[in-house]
């Protein structure tokens, strides 16, 4: 039975590993500081990675109950050092050689109770009254330790003690009758509980070598006092087994302490870096990891400068990392904050975009974060500049968030591959995102369709839905003049994705209906002769790239604008276009229904359905009371959007992240801009 005994104990261990290193990543991503708050436990109860760590423990808590049913207390406690043992192998950034060193002394620690619990005699009886003394004891240990404010050895040191206090009355109540075996089972489990808690405060506080480290000591410690004081459990302590179980306490005592000091405890550090770097009395540093950025054109280039340029005219100290938009890395001073460009080189399915490589992203993350030490790190993407911030940020303790703009098909339509291969590629690149995104302690995306997308892929991570925001004032247009012809407006790049061949196909039979289409891309030559194939060459205006008070004219001149793209995450160019007061006509896919609502504002189709678009094109051209009422729609719509409202609504995530208490300003923005997925 012994030998059994020790099996389940070993499983257990491994189990108790997993569980830690799942449960520590999930609970560190929330950033839990003190007693867990209702805020960050429904977090937890919705996060799949929780629930698995949380299995695990169970599974684990299982086997431990059925060695401590089959073996002495002390043969069976202190087997648990193997979780420490496997947490270090699996943790890369643990494996240093001060805490292989440190890991090494727990062993041989731990050991030493091992070989003095060979020699352990069996007990004929443990008594009722001695395991609800071991209980009570807990109960005072956990009223006292939840009132404790400290690092992270302290919490886990009491979580070890209870899990040690609770392992025993187990222990105790399997050998009681049924009605004191119930008693005991259930104050067993309070006491795991409380552990349990405390554990989740540890996790929160530090990392999770120190954490396991920690408990794998003192848990087994408590258990063979408990065995040999209250339980009878004694060893034969002659002068040549005590002098070296003492010696053996210390060495596992003394590998903790170094285990302690050569892992980072992550608790307040942000928050010291807030004190030690003041901007104002409510700002904080702020370094935004951007992939494209202005002079980039593209949704994701543009909310990345706005956001920039928002939260420094709020008070922060904002500083953005991107790729040089000329190869060369540089930095320069703009609208208020700080651009860091690393160096770059040129995409190859597409000149006008350039990429870091991850290895020039790594090497330039890292110091740079040493050299600001921002309070949170904010990237927009999950490729060489977000990856390599997100991952140097999580080793540094520093609090990172990721807005994720990705869809596939936006890059893959540059690409000649057949669409076999692409969809194939676009599942690798999900598996990569969500495989990068777990160094973020939260994501957050566009609109509740976007974050159902992630929800598919299997994210683990916290999802909220914050608007990207568009300033509604700068877009707003004059009446519009009669009598003339009806002007549809695209504005975008002129990709595949963006299907713009089928708004070409469905104005071809409507002669009094003529196209703006502002923006540039791969297809435009190709566009181009389409229109002239469908005798609506002269009908057709390509605009190219304009400047922003152009963009703004072409808008105020417009009568409708369609947007025929079926991967967009939220649309900021129809966001704009309804701030200028125009009725929408857009595919029904991912976030356009969450803008354009059918028969109110505009009408959605059905993807590809040319004739379904010429038909609502040609209902808004004979229609202009039609067009002044959609338009009025639209504009009171996209008013939740105001890029105030998506400003407050990230500032309130910082400071969730850092543990701070939100203002009340954003607090009204986060109602505005916020919610959960």
């Amino acid at each position: 039975m012994t030998a059994l005994a020790i099996v389940c104990a070993l499983l257990a261990a491994g189990m108790f590993a997993a569980a830690a290193a799942r449960q520590h990543r999930e609970v560190t991503g929330l950033g839990v500081e003190g007693a867990p708050k209702l805020r960050t436990l429904a977090r937890l109860l919705r996060s799949p990675g929780w629930w698995l760590g949380t299995g695990l423990a169970t599974g684990g808590s299982l086997l431990h109950i059925l060695a401590l049913s089959l073996a002495p207390l002390a043969v069976v406690q202190p087997l648990g050092v193997f979780s420490l043992v496997l947490t270090v192998v699996f943790t890369r950034r643990a494996r240093t050689p001060r805490v292989l060193a440190a890991v090494v002394l727990v062993l041989t620690g731990v050991t030493g109770f091992v070989t003095l619990a060979a020699f352990t005699t069996p007990t004929t009886s443990i008594t009722f009254g001695g395991a609800e003394s071991v209980a009570v004891t807990g109960f005072v240990l956990a009223a006292i330790a939840w009132f404790v404010q400290a690092g992270c050895a302290v919490p886990a040191a009491a979580a070890a003690v209870l899990f040690g206090l609770g392992s025993s009355v187990v222990h105790a109540a399997v050998t009681q009758p049924f009605a004191a075996a119930v008693l005991l089972g259930g104050q067993a489990l309070l006491l795991l509980g409380a552990g349990g808690v405390l554990l989740h405060r540890a996790y929160a506080a530090g990392h999770t070598a120190v954490v396991v480290g920690t408990t794998t000591v003192l848990d087994p410690l408590t258990a063979v006092a408990v065995a040999a004081l209250v339980y009878g459990e004694t060893p034969h302590l002659t002068a040549t087994v005590a002098i070296p179980a003492a010696a053996a306490a210390l060495v596992a005592l003394t590998g903790v302490c170094v285990l302690a000091g050569a892992l980072p405890q992550a608790r307040h550090r942000a928050r010291h870096r807030a004190k030690e770097n003041p901007v104002s009395p409510s700002g904080l540093r702020v370094l935004i990891g951007a992939d494209t950025f202005p002079p980039d054109i593209n949704g994701a280039s543009f909310f990345a400068g706005r956001l920039a340029h928002g939260l420094a005219r709020r008070g922060h100290d904002v500083h953005v990392v991107c790729p040089s938009h000329d190869g060369p890395p540089s930095t320069e001073q703009r609208d208020g904050y700080t651009i860091h460009r690393v160096r770059s080189r040129a995409i190859p399915f597409h000149g006008g975009y350039r990429f870091c490589t991850p290895g020039g992203a790594r090497q330039a993350t890292g110091p740079l974060l040493d050299r600001l030490r921002p309070d949170v790190v904010h990237v927009q993407a999950h490729f060489g500049v977000g990856r390599a911030l997100l991952a140097a940020a999580a080793a540094r303790g520093i609090p990172g968030m990721a807005t994720n703009h990705f869809m596939p098909d936006n890059l893959l339509g540059y690409t000649p591959f057949p669409r076999r291969v692409k969809d194939t590629i676009a599942r690798w690149a999900w598996r990569d995102l969500v495989r990068v995104y777990r160094d973020a302690r939260l994501v957050t995306t566009p609109t509740p369709r976007a974050a159902e997308v992630l929800a598919t892929i299997g994210l683990e991570r916290p999802v909220e839905v914050v608007s990207c925001g568009i300033d509604l004032a700068h877009y707003a247009a004059p009446a519009r003049p009669a009598d003339r012809p009806t002007s549809v407006l695209f504005v975008g790049r002129l990709d595949a994705e963006k299907n713009i061949d089928q708004l070409l196909r469905a104005i071809a039979p409507l002669p009094h209906v003529r196209v703006d289409l502002v923006g540039d891309g791969t297809r435009r030559q190709e566009l181009k002769a389409l229109a002239g194939e469908l005798g609506a060459a002269g009908r057709v205006t390509f605009h190219g790239f304009v400047s922003d008070a152009e963009l703004v004219h072409r808008y105020a001149e417009a009568d409708v604008f369609c947007m025929p793209g079926t991967a967009e995450l939220q649309s900021l160019a129809t966001m704009e276009a309804m701030a200028a007061g125009l009725p929408v006509v857009a595919a029904d896919a991912l976030a356009l229904p969450h803008l354009v609502h059918h028969g109110t504002n505009g009408y959605l189709f059905e993807p590809g359905a040319v004739s379904t678009i010429s038909r609502w094109i040609a209902e808004l051209a004979a229609d202009p009371a039609a067009r002044d009422r959609m338009g009025a729609e639209s504009r009171a719509i996209v008013a939740r959007h105001d890029i105030d409202g998506a400003l407050a609504g990230f500032e309130a995530q910082y400071r969730i992240l850092l543990g701070l208490p939100t203002a009340a300003a954003s607090a009204r923005g986060n109602e505005e801009a916020v919610t959960t997925a």
